[in-house]
């Protein structure tokens, strides 16, 4: 079989026509498409994974944010129970403070009004046994109280233990010769000599003697010099009876103070306790 060298020839020009023209027009734009669409898909990923990396990042802020809001959160509210407890206590000392004070103030007028009466029953007292002592004396003696307490008072100085003597007479060597004599009434005439007799009769010395009124003596008399004193008074006797009247408001005093802390608890007591809103939030 004889083979035609030009059919083959063309043949084989004929196909690398083809190849040429697939490849120039079907291959490379193929590649080029199947290129592009690698890129493409590249490129997406490429975005895909930007964006997953800042979801995360996103995430991861936000997750920092929540936990920085809880410490926030957690902070605030650390402070404001230290806050309320602090308020709390201070309310209750604020309130302590105002039962103490109101309980001071409570005791300290008990105490005024104890010593008020005690010294309106002391003067009362005082008035009556003078008034029944003035009245018996007149009665039964026709002397006055005032005669009958300088009597007794001269009494007095006549019979004085000697070391009292001895100071006033010390005194009246080396400091001064003068004494003061007080009493709640004047003194007459026949009175003052009276004195003055007697007290330089018991002091061996020329006296000075100063007469002074004061109400304060009880109906009695003191004699008085550069701090030594001779005194006698219807109120010593009175003492007794003052000293019982005292006790007696005294008794009275403690008693109420007894049941003035009570108060103070419960004053404290209300202002410690929560309201029932506070504890419900």
């Amino acid at each position: 079989m004889l083979i035609d060298w030009f059919t083959v020839g063309a043949q084989a020009l004929n196909f690398l026509i083809l190849v040429w023209l697939l490849k120039r027009f079907l291959y490379r734009p193929i590649l080029d498409a199947v290129d592009a669409r690698e890129k493409r898909i590249a490129a997406e990923l490429a975005d895909a994974d930007a964006k997953k990396a800042q979801a995360q990042e996103e995430r991861d802020l936000f997750l920092r944010k929540n936990e920085q809001f809880d410490q926030q959160r957690a902070a605030i509210m650390n402070k404001a129970m230290d806050e309320a407890k602090a308020e709390r206590q201070r309310l209750l000392e604020e309130a302590r403070a105002v039962a103490d004070a109101l309980s001071a103030k409570r005791q300290e007028a008990l105490r005024t009004e104890a010593h008020n009466l005690n010294d309106a029953i002391r003067r009362r007292t005082q008035q009556e046994v003078f008034a029944i002592a003035r009245k018996a004396l007149t009665d039964l003696a026709a002397v006055s109280l005032e005669d009958r307490v300088t009597e007794v008072f001269v009494q007095r100085l006549r019979a004085m233990d000697s070391k009292t003597k001895q100071a006033f007479a010390k005194t009246f060597e080396t400091v001064s010769r003068t004494a003061l004599l007080r009493s709640a009434f004047d003194f007459s005439a026949e009175q003052r000599a009276a004195i003055q007799q007697v007290v330089e009769e018991a002091f061996s010395a020329d006296v000075l003697l100063r007469f002074e009124t004061v109400p304060d003596v009880v109906s009695g008399i003191e004699l008085i010099a550069n701090g030594q004193k001779i005194a006698w008074s219807i109120a010593d006797y009175l003492a007794s009876m003052d000293r019982a009247v005292g006790e007696l408001l005294q008794e009275q005093d403690v008693a109420n103070v007894k049941a003035a802390p009570n108060t103070r608890i419960e004053i404290a007591s209300k202002a410690g306790a929560p309201d029932s809103e506070t504890q419900h939030s």
